[in-house]
């Protein structure tokens, strides 16, 4: 079948809009229509050529909504006509990783997804002869796309695709951080650095949870009402405050008989490795936990002093929010429609597929929270 898709042919370059070859789902694998795809900052740093792991040709985008079309064989757990969200961390929920109840890291396609084909080792895309390279296992840039059955989270049918789609990622990415990575419990204290499309959900994490002072960084003043919308107590200008952040944050924190101050919890959603160091260093001694959700360019690292983490400060990273895609999913759905999460702010631009690149244009000026293309 032909199918309509913004296609990435080079690194560093718009995407095209173009008709592409689909071909239909095989064994174990779905057919999806794509009602609505957000644009995240992961496509953007795939796009620009900084992801270690990024393959062109290929049709981008993982933070998808829509409805099976049609199933391979031995498909049991979705049918004709379900409401799905794409997932790019699946949840086949038979490989160690998954029976270890440890992690939410499927092992059971990391293989073949990282190499931009499905389990049989092929691609369902291409344009002419070209063989177009699938992303993230989802490729929600198409107007139709195939995924492995174990990929695909079914969803309430009332729940609207044009909102729901962004929990693909970043709702589930940043209220997940704070519910299943770090476990923050009521009354603590948490900053949150970088408020964008994940940050921001950090925050409403936060609040769900019951966190009670609540600090957001950033270095764009316009992220302070965005940040009080979502939760968010107080706000620090990293621009404003150099290179006292860590010692102004430390600072804000101390309290009654304690003294050290520090964060229960820290939150880094910007990639910026040093940032990284920051967030950890805000930490309480003896317990503090910084969570790593933004991702840094290929090559970058980490540094600290032992002694940070020598006293008691934990560095934890996480992918999807330690959230099990087909568990999870579908409750964070009902939350938005139960109305215990917001997502309808964030969105804050809606696009047909022929304007996608001027979505990622509102991305670089700051101007946008989340951008959805409409199919």
């Amino acid at each position: 079948m032909k199918t309509r898709a913004a296609v990435a042919l080079e690194k560093a370059k718009p995407l095209q809009i173009l008709e592409v070859d689909l071909e239909g789902p095989k064994a174990g694998e779905v057919l999806v229509e794509i009602k609505a795809t957000g644009i995240c900052h992961t496509d953007e740093f795939t796009l620009s050529g900084a992801d270690p792991e990024g393959l062109f040709p290929a049709i981008l985008g993982h933070e998808g909504a829509g409805i099976v079309v049609e199933v391979g064989a031995a498909v049991t757990s979705v049918r004709k006509g379900d409401h799905v969200i794409p997932l790019y961390t699946p949840e086949c929920r038979q490989c160690p990783s998954c029976l270890s109840r440890k992690t939410n890291l499927c092992t059971a396609i990391r293989a073949t997804q990282g190499q931009g084909v499905m389990p049989d080792g092929t691609s369902r895309f291409a344009l002419g002869a070209t063989k177009l390279h699938h992303y993230m296992g989802t490729s929600t840039f198409s107007n139709f796309t195939v995924l492995p059955e174990i990929a695909v989270a079914k969803i309430r049918e009332d729940a609207p695709f044009d909102k729901v789609c962004y929990i693909g990622c970043g709702v589930t990415t940043g209220i997940g951080a704070v519910i299943n990575t770090a476990k923050v419990e009521p009354g603590a204290k948490a900053i949150v650095f970088g408020l964008g499309g994940i940050g921001l959900n950090v925050l409403q994490g936060l609040r769900l949870a019951g966190a009670d002072m609540i600090i957001g960084v950033d270095i764009n003043p316009a992220r302070k009402a965005w940040g009080e919308r979502f939760g968010m107590t107080h706000f620090v200008n990293a621009k404003e405050v150099g290179a006292d952040l860590v010692a102004h944050l430390v600072n804000m924190t101390k309290s009654g008989a304690d003294q050290i101050g520090g964060a229960d919890y820290t939150f880094d959603c910007t990639g910026n490795v040093t940032v990284m160091r920051q967030a950890l260093e805000a930490c309480h001694r003896g317990w503090g936990q910084s969570i790593i959700i933004g991702v840094a360019p290929a090559g970058a690292e980490i540094a600290t002093r032992p002694f940070q983490l020598v006293t008691g400060r934990v560095w934890k990273g996480t992918a999807f929010g330690g959230a099990r895609g087909r568990t999870d999913v579908p409750k964070i759905v009902d939350w938005y429609m139960d109305k215990k999460i917001e997502i309808d702010p964030m969105i804050t631009h809606t696009m047909p597929l022929s304007d996608i690149n001027k979505g990622f244009d509102l991305m670089h000026e700051g101007k946008s929270i989340r951008s959805v293309v409409l199919f």
